[in-house]
């Protein structure tokens, strides 16, 4: 059986650019992708948490230590530039490999600068 967990994910991320005229995608700092595990041209989920939108779309490359998050194309009508999101990707795996896989967990504060990282999400209480 395979199962799809998530892989990796860039916490409240603040969108810098919303480029309309711009080839489609989504622009991340070279530095965050290297963070994250993203690849260029990777397919991501990009969940908005300011308006409540959700998209799919690839990542390219932005340049390093530029803090850049730009949702082009078609996706910059779900997104502004102050909007909170939350970026993520997945891997399939085999059911063995479960029980030994940890997501790369990279939190952002507003200036999309790393604040920590981490492997868990922390247990929801009642």
């Amino acid at each position: 059986m395979q199962l799809t967990l998530l892989k990796t994910k860039l916490h409240r991320a603040c969108v810098t650019h919303s480029e309309l005229d711009y080839e489609g995608s989504c622009a991340i700092d070279s530095d965050l992708l290297t963070a994250s595990g993203i690849h260029e041209y990777e397919q991501i989920h990009i969940y908005n948490v300011t308006n409540g939108e959700r998209f799919t779309t690839y990542a390219i490359r932005a340049e390093a230590g530029s803090q850049i998050i730009s949702v082009n194309g078609a996706a910059a009508h779900k997104a502004s530039p102050g909007d909170r999101i939350i970026i993520c990707a997945y891997a399939t795996l085999d059911e063995q490999e479960v029980s030994q896989f940890k997501p790369t967990l990279v939190y952002l504060n507003e200036e999309n600068t790393i604040t920590h990282t981490s492997d868990t999400i922390p247990e929801q209480a009642a």
